[in-house]
């Protein structure tokens, strides 16, 4: 039986009694063209392509990622609930763990 944790809050996911939620985030170097190259009938889509490949060929790992990254998460329903309301943690407040001294 495969076992689930939450990747943000590491608690348990039960799959029989809890939901697991998935997030994928893509992240990819936006390709801005100039006014003339966005009139012309260029496969944009098979330029990126052939850019990812050139790069998954490449040795250069951190090169890649600095081009394109997927990201996969589970998360429980308490923390997809925090998750939605403020996907980019703009309002998060830093959070300290002081000792008891």
């Amino acid at each position: 039986m495969i076992h689930y944790s939450c990747d943000l809050c590491k608690r348990l996911i039960d799959s029989q009694d809890d939901l697991r939620y998935v997030v994928k985030i893509e992240v990819y170097a936006a390709l801005d063209q100039s006014e003339s190259q966005a009139d012309d009938d260029r496969d944009n889509l098979q330029d990126v392509q052939e850019i990812l490949q050139r790069l998954e060929d490449a040795e250069d790992d951190q090169l890649g990622e600095d081009v394109y990254q997927q990201m996969r998460f589970d998360l429980c329903p308490e923390c997809r609930k925090r998750f939605a309301k403020n996907p980019l943690g703009r309002d998060a407040k830093p959070v300290f763990d002081f000792s008891n001294n």
